[in-house]
């Protein structure tokens, strides 16, 4: 069993309120979940407006899968959101 975890902090300039967040946060983790068979949730700054942390785990039974999973996902999420990413924390056990 191969578990592949990631913490992905966004920078979303044009959120100016709670609510523009938790909308912003919602769309990309449906979105997320619904092409790929992760689980992903906001796990830190929740009461920061423009900053978001999300982290994300997936279970396989290969590496090289679990790689092609983040690495898919990580490339959608740059893709489908103005949001810019400033930092990633990957770790595959």
């Amino acid at each position: 069993m191969i578990v592949g975890t990631i913490k992905i902090k966004l920078y979303a300039p044009w959120v100016h309120s709670l609510k523009d967040k938790r909308m912003t946060v919602k769309s990309i983790c449906n979105k997320v979940r619904n092409k790929y068979n992760v689980s992903i949730a906001e796990v830190a700054e929740q009461d920061t407006h423009q900053t978001i942390v999300l982290g994300l785990a997936c279970v396989t039974n290969e590496r090289s899968l679990t790689d092609s999973i983040i690495d898919g996902v990580l490339n959608f999420i740059e893709a489908n959101t103005e949001a810019e990413i400033i930092h990633i924390e990957r770790e595959i056990l």
